[in-house]
């Protein structure tokens, strides 16, 4: 599978479980709770992706990654965005060239 089948069959096993929920399915406990608890744990999932990119695990940083993208993908189904519309949307930022903003320095590592 190329990586927007794996997205895509992703997506649609989040959409699956919403119209056909499954007893003991952690993606129907998430999408049950509502999108409160969807969203604590897309932030508890992007702060263990950052803590593990920052201790250079490369192993680690990829888990929590896919962890990531596994919980902005139920909470896009909980919310009706489409993966096409993401994907439109990385599509079109690809093809921009020269559109690096400038940003004010507030860190002082930099």
């Amino acid at each position: 599978m190329n990586e927007n089948e794996i997205l895509s069959a992703l997506y649609q096993t989040v959409v699956n479980r919403r119209d056909n929920p499954k007893e003991g399915s952690y993606t129907c406990y998430l999408l049950d709770k509502g999108i409160d608890k969807i969203l604590k744990k897309v932030g508890e999932e992007c702060s263990e992706t950052i803590i593990a990119a920052k201790n250079g695990e490369n192993s680690e940083t990829v888990y929590e990654i896919a962890d990531l993208i596994y919980h902005l993908t139920v909470m896009m189904v909980a919310q009706d965005i489409p993966l096409e519309d993401v994907l439109k949307e990385l599509d079109k930022r690809s093809e921009k060239t020269g559109n690096l903003k400038k940003f004010h320095t507030v860190d002082k590592n930099s």
